[in-house]
């Protein structure tokens, strides 16, 4: 699906971190390319910021006063008006909460100490999927199979007819699998075509959006009818008949 709108078109980028220097760097790498930044110190002063305006995209730092970022991230994705893009920001030590953060539904992360002009392209990565602009396979083409309907103009997956809330990346996860149907991806393959980088992340970051996807389409996600493990290689969509 093309979309050839700036990406700062789409909004500000709200930056929320207690450290001056971070949100200092980053604001100005952002308004470099062309981005209006807001910025929260705290995760009080994020909760009213996203508030009193949605965000295009938040770079969201766990380790906050306050409120912490993964509270955040659980108040964002228990709303489905604010189905905003997280990209995280975590310490190497903090493997454990990273995890739990892509759980609850964040879509990227970076870890710190990190580089400025990598988080930016981060950034950039995330809007393109978040506003169909990947460019991975993906077309104006709705999928149709038996109860389950995939559509990229709107957006939306419904699944025996009811809608089903996807964040951006997860959208984009299943599509793309369903532009493929029965291709066995590897972890890196997926990374590489969907969050558009394989470097520096880590695969789990895949295992865990597929696990999300299967507890929001699949009948019993424990035994998936579409998104199959392919033991020691990745993952395969199965159309069925």
């Amino acid at each position: 699906m093309a979309n050839n709108q700036p990406l700062a078109h789409y909004g500000d980028v709200l930056v929320v971190d207690d450290e001056a220097s971070v949100v200092e760097v980053v604001s100005l790498y952002l308004q470099r390319e062309g981005f209006k930044v807001r910025v929260a110190r705290d995760g009080r002063e994020a909760i009213t910021a996203i508030r009193q305006q949605l965000p295009a995209l938040v770079v969201l730092d766990l380790m906050l006063p306050e409120v912490d970022g993964l509270e955040i991230m659980r108040r964002l994705r228990d709303d489905p008006t604010s189905n905003v893009p997280v990209i995280m920001l975590t310490a190497r030590q903090q493997e454990v909460d990273r995890i739990y953060g892509l759980e609850l539904g964040a879509d990227d992360y970076v870890t710190k100490p990190f580089s400025p002009a990598e988080l930016v392209s981060r950034v950039k990565a995330v809007l393109r999927r978040t506003h169909g602009a990947t460019g991975a396979g993906q077309g104006d083409r709705p999928f149709q199979f038996t109860g389950l309907t995939i559509d990229p103009i709107t957006r939306l997956v419904t699944v025996q007819g009811i809608t089903i809330e996807l964040t951006a990346t997860e959208f984009n996860l299943l599509y793309f699998m369903a532009a493929h149907p029965r291709q066995v991806f590897k972890r890196d393959q997926l990374l590489e075509n969907v969050w558009g980088f394989s470097e520096y992340v880590d695969p789990s970051t895949v295992t865990v959006h597929i696990r999300r996807l299967r507890e929001k389409i699949e009948t019993d996600p424990s035994n998936p009818i579409w998104l199959l493990t392919v033991w020691g290689v990745g993952y395969k969509f199965d159309p069925g008949q």
